[in-house]
């Protein structure tokens, strides 16, 4: 007699609690879940997706918020930050003056008193040109056009007859006679800023000197702190190595940045430009803006000596091809080569960087956040948890 055909069992014969393929004994296979875990499984996971979403939700709101808050600010965060920058630089200064057992306070002092006669001198050399600029510089614009008008007869001409067919030659006269209000710096302007210009520079001031004097007690006071001699070893390798080389960086790029400006000084004197000093200010603020810096010093001086050239030819432009050359070399030999591979920086993320707080802080964010961002990385490199943000940056 035949032994009778069997037949899998049907999903009746193992019941609702298994998944996957059954075996004959009606029992779930070996690998697969029975259905209550897998869909105890199922939820946790969906759970876990509901909550990376609220946490990436809730962290770009506290990114809003951040940004916010710093826009509302900063007015008392960009003196900090400019303080912060300048205790760094001038920290090595203090602490190779503690070695040679002279007082923090006497050599912060000392340098203090260096840095306000620098300023007070600079400015003082500067503010006359810059308003002598300011007030000739309408009159210069108008004694160059005629200069131009053998180039700009034809386009001027076209521009007419556009005009006269489109509007008619009544707006033609009236928009021929209308003259732009000539650009003039009153005395009330400079009394009303007098104040608050003040006001800033000493509370930089301030800020500077304590943190020369008191600075590596409040590190030492962080590091105190912190848990366990472990954590203290590493948290004085991190806080040492971060100062040293964001000082390094900084005293860095300001002697480079003030070389280029001198000279570019002297250069604009032997092509006998009118106020050197004030464009080799310019340039050497304007260098702490990569690309962007370069660009408007080089537009500007182009203008400049456009206006107080005496004839219209190509003789103009020597200074600002000089210029150019001049940047150039120092962009691409110069500060690589003094500041080495780990200060080089993506120009994807320097731009990206530039835009972000030159709207946040107008122009003093653009000036300051260059440093901020070879600083952010510096950090970032010590810190395991910010590795991410040291790879992205970086060239």
């Amino acid at each position: 007699m035949s032994e009778p055909e069997r037949f899998p069992p049907s999903a009746d014969v193992v019941g609702d609690d298994s998944v996957g393929p059954p075996t004959p004994s009606g029992e779930v296979a070996p690998g697969y879940p029975p259905r209550p875990l897998a869909r105890g499984l199922q939820t946790t996971r969906g759970m876990r997706r509901h909550l990376r979403a609220i946490r990436l939700l809730l962290n770009v709101m506290l990114f809003l918020a951040l940004m916010y808050t710093i826009t509302l600010t900063k007015a008392l965060l960009i003196p900090l930050v400019l303080a912060a920058f300048l205790g760094l630089a001038l920290n090595p200064i203090v602490a190779a003056g503690a070695r040679f057992h002279l007082p923090r306070w006497l050599t912060a002092s000392v340098l203090m008193i260096g840095l306000i006669v620098g300023i007070g001198s600079g400015v003082g050399l500067l503010a006359q040109p810059a308003i002598g600029w300011f007030h000739g510089a309408p009159a210069a614009i108008r004694s160059f056009v005629p200069k131009l008008r053998s180039l700009t007869q034809p386009l001027e001409a076209a521009n007419r007859a556009t005009q006269t067919l489109v509007s008619g030659s009544n707006s033609v006269r009236a928009s021929t006679t209308g003259q732009p209000a000539p650009m003039s710096i009153s005395a009330w302007d400079v009394v009303s800023t007098t104040p608050k210009v003040l006001a800033a520079v000493l509370s930089v001031m301030l800020l500077v000197f304590f943190f020369l004097i008191y600075g590596d007690t409040m590190l030492r006071r962080l590091v105190e702190i912190t848990p366990g001699f472990a954590y203290k070893r590493h948290a004085v390798t991190i806080v040492r190595g971060i100062q040293t080389e964001v000082s390094r960086y900084l005293l860095t790029a300001l002697l480079i940045n003030a070389s280029l400006g001198a000279l570019t000084a002297g250069m604009l004197w032997l092509y006998k430009v009118p106020d050197p000093l004030l464009w080799g200010a310019v340039a050497m603020f304007a260098n702490f803006i990569p690309y962007v810096g370069a660009i408007v010093t080089t537009t500007l001086l182009a203008v400049v000596c456009m206006l107080y050239a005496s004839d219209a030819s190509l003789n103009v432009f020597l200074p600002v091809l000089t210029f150019a050359g001049i940047v150039a070399v120092e962009g691409n030999l110069i500060t690589p080569m003094i500041q080495g591979a780990s200060m080089r920086l993506s120009p994807i993320a320097i731009l990206l960087w530039l835009l972000v707080w030159g709207w946040l802080w107008g122009i003093p964010g653009a000036l300051l956040a260059v440093p901020m961002l070879t600083c952010t990385k510096l950090i970032a490199q010590r810190v395991r948890s910010w590795h991410w943000f040291a790879v992205i940056v970086q060239r």
